[in-house]
């Protein structure tokens, strides 16, 4: 399986590094690039795939980057960002430092020593091809962005898996011997790539490419020529021989077998996506789009014929420089959410869902007044969560008109929207219109049945109202559906505990204490209305422990503790 020495070396003006070396260097410049987001917030998508994700927070089953998310949130004790930036940046030196391997197969092949050990035919041409990899300014997203994680870990075990396919080969002149295990690791690691990112999978038509042009090398050219011109193709015994049929056929029911737990998980469906979304896919015309590269057909020839080598030289250490001084600068935009959505508003500005992101990043902020003006740019298409967020802002400013407009026209673009029927009963709620609000939020729950806010909103309105049957009956069918959520067991505990059902409040309480123990508000509440004065004392001990400033019960202790010391008294 020697192959003859690649010429492409010839052109580089690299100086020939060992690998380990040449690994070390580019792993430290992509350092270099990226280094400097390390202490950046969360932002973006970070708030909902980590802040919001519980299984980041509490101790649940979960894989792919959750599982990943959960280890940064474990060993830095706590939501750090550093923490999860920090790995995010050491997993593209290391995946940068790997394509050196990845691309010393692609370009020089797969050529053995006597030994068995796989040569490296090109190690100049690999060691540039690695650079121009670590510092495209193309990973910036995926290496700043926290949730790029799963994009870095599928990246990983792609490589893994090709390059354990290739492994299958090694210690060996005979083309075909080969070892199953290092295929069966090969689609172990494809399975773990799946998991990270869907594209992972696409790993096995690589290997198949590399075991049909490297291992066996069929001219593709020829065989097509044979076939088109129904002659006996000589490369159908060679492939045989070489055992290209067993292992196309591992490769195959692996593929198979994941595609299948991926549809028995995921269903069948694409993912949705708006004109808001990906502008680019609704365009009228494929003219529309980026322009296409065009083709050079001889680059070695086009090099030598017309620039000299050091103009050529020149161009890509320029290039090499201007992609490190893009890495840097963009990667420090992604450091907060205001410098992000800026700086791509710089960019694209008739962007809705850039504006909406810049409202939506001032609403948070506080700056209810200018979030409004962007939140009327993006909803100039129809984009449902724009006119949402915009109905929000309104609301917060008592404009409560204006604001239900804004929920109508949200759901008008988006029919199922459950949050936005939840914001529109709270907005009813507001306004005192009860009967509203809880047709609001029954339509949440409908779209979304484990919509927890809608669920116990009804729950306190109908409390709060008086209607304790009622209330007590959509407690009850909301735990049904959410048996573990302790918010709707604590206020269907309170509206039981009115209803003087203390056994079943009691209950109620003491689970909803022991899936969460630091609320201070689920402590004190139910043993004073049943008059267990002892144990009420007790509890509203710890809740003033864990809120000193818990509006109300300060007072309710105090008045607990007059009593208790009238009832000694008496007794004495």
């Amino acid at each position: 399986m020697v192959q003859s020495e690649v010429h492409l070396d010839h052109h580089i003006a690299l100086p020939q590094l060992p690998r380990y070396q040449a690994q070390i260097l580019v792993g430290l410049v992509a350092f270099f690039c990226f280094g400097n987001s390390y202490d950046g917030d969360f932002v973006f998508d970070d708030s909902e795939a980590i802040v919001n994700n519980k299984v980041c927070n509490e101790l649940n089953d979960s894989i792919n980057r959750t599982c990943c998310f959960r280890f940064n949130y474990l060993l830095g004790g706590g939501l750090h960002p550093v923490g999860f930036h920090v790995l995010n940046i050491a997993l593209h030196c290391v995946i940068s430092a790997l394509m050196i391997n990845v691309f010393a197969i692609l370009i020089g092949g797969l050529a053995y020593d006597g030994k068995g050990k796989r040569l490296n035919l090109a190690p100049k041409a690999s060691f540039l091809a690695a650079l121009l990899f670590a510092v495209h300014p193309v990973h910036t997203e995926s290496v700043a962005g926290i949730v790029g994680r799963a994009d870095l870990l599928s990246a990983l075990f792609f490589q893994l898996s090709l390059i354990s396919y290739c492994k299958a080969f090694y210690g060996s002149n005979k083309e075909d011997k080969f070892s199953i295990p290092w295929i069966l690791l090969s689609i172990l690691w494809c399975a773990v790539a799946m998991l990270c990112k869907e594209q992972g999978i696409t790993v096995l038509g690589v290997n198949a490419s590399i075991d049909i042009l490297m291992i066996c090398k069929v001219n593709i050219i020829e065989l097509s020529q044979r076939l088109l011109h129904k002659g006996k193709p000589s490369e159908n015994n060679k492939l045989l021989k070489r055992g290209f049929l067993t292992r196309m056929g591992l490769l195959t029911l692996g593929g198979s077998s994941l595609l299948y737990i991926r549809w028995r998980i995921m269903g069948t469906g694409p993912p949705a996506f708006t004109e808001v979304d990906n502008p680019a896919s609704f365009a009228d015309s494929i003219l529309d789009g980026p322009p296409a590269f065009t083709e050079v057909d001889n680059p070695a020839s086009f090099a030598d014929s017309i620039l000299e080598r050091k103009v050529l030289c020149a161009g890509v250490l320029a290039l090499l420089c201007v992609n490190v001084i893009r890495c840097i600068l963009r990667s420090s935009q992604w450091r907060s959410e205001e410098q992000l959505f800026k700086s791509a508003l710089s960019v694209c500005p008739l962007n809705a869902k850039v504006h909406y992101n810049v409202g939506k990043n001032l609403a948070d902020q506080g700056n209810q007044t200018s979030a409004i003006k962007y939140y009327r740019e993006a909803v100039r298409p129809d984009f449902a969560a724009a006119w949402m967020n915009l109905g929000i802002v309104q609301n917060s400013l008592k404009k409560f008109e204006e604001a239900e407009n804004s929920y109508w026209n949200a759901i008008k673009f988006r029919k199922k929207y459950p949050d936005c029927y939840y914001n529109l009963g709270r907005l009813y709620a507001d306004l005192n219109r009860h009967v509203d609000a809880l047709n609001a939020w029954r339509n949440a729950t409908v779209l979304k049945p484990d919509h927890s806010l809608a669920w116990n909103n009804m729950v306190i309105l109908l409390d709060n109202t008086g209607n304790l049957a009622q209330a007590e009956m959509i407690g009850k069918e909301s735990l049904k559906l959410l048996p573990k959520d302790h918010t709707i067991m604590f206020s269907l505990a309170n509206v039981l505990g009115k209803l003087q059902k203390y056994k079943e409040s009691e209950g109620l309480f003491l689970t909803a204490l022991k899936i969460n123990p630091h609320i201070a508000s689920y402590h004190a509440v139910l043993y004073h209305r049943w008059g267990k004065l002892d144990l009420a004392k007790k509890h509203y001990e710890l809740s003033l422990k864990l809120d000193p400033m818990a509006p109300g019960t300060k007072e309710n202790y105090n008045m607990l503790r007059r009593k208790l010391e009238q009832l000694q008294k008496g007794n004495a």
